[in-house]
């Protein structure tokens, strides 16, 4: 079930997917949040107020399944219980990505899921991605509704928030969130 790499293997994978969605422009100043299981009873997360264009390994935070910090001089990111709802709910999933990429922003913005079959890379890879409520960013509301579709779908739009991708592994979860953003626009 569970497929562990090294810790120092994944902080690095963090940073170069955090890399990427700055890069991409999918987050903007200190946005979004990456995170991946380390062990079954601990993740790794990016922390909050540091660019992901930006972060290094040294500010990857250690976490336990509760929340609680392990390792790292730095605060975890504020939307963590969103991550916490997708790994609890899936004991498969191995990676997070929440990044506010701006077509599929849009679509979140104006109520406009993506559920209709527009190619077949999209149907098979993504399937339907649907759209979370809004929840206050940093309460359980927002963990509450990704819980609800968690188990059918393998991403979300997060009503007036941006999107959430999850996947076996950093990369799987990153390359939903590529293939989510080219759907949306």
């Amino acid at each position: 079930m569970y497929n562990f790499a090294s810790e120092t293997k994944l902080k690095q994978e963090i940073c170069q997917i955090g890399k990427l969605v700055f890069d991409k422009g999918f987050v903007a100043a200190n946005d979004g949040n990456i995170s991946c299981r380390l062990n079954k009873d601990e993740l790794l997360v990016t922390p909050t107020g540091i660019s992901k264009g930006f972060v290094k390994p040294q500010d990857i935070v250690k976490v336990n399944m509760q929340g609680e910090v392990i390792a790292g001089k730095l605060k975890p990111s504020s939307e963590l219980k969103m991550h916490l709802k997708v790994y609890e709910e899936r004991s498969d999933i191995q990676a997070v990505v929440h990044v506010h990429p701006p077509y599929a922003t849009a679509h979140a913005i104006a109520g406009v899921p993506l559920d209709k079959a527009t190619m077949p890379e999209a149907v098979v890879l993504l399937g339907t991605i649907p759209i979370a409520k809004y929840g206050t960013p940093s309460t359980p509301e927002i963990p509450d509704e990704v819980g609800k579709h968690v188990h059918n779908h393998r991403g979300v739009l997060l009503e007036n928030h941006g999107a959430l991708t999850w996947g076996e592994d950093l990369f799987s979860a990153y390359f939903l969130m590529e293939s989510l953003e080219f759907c949306a626009k």
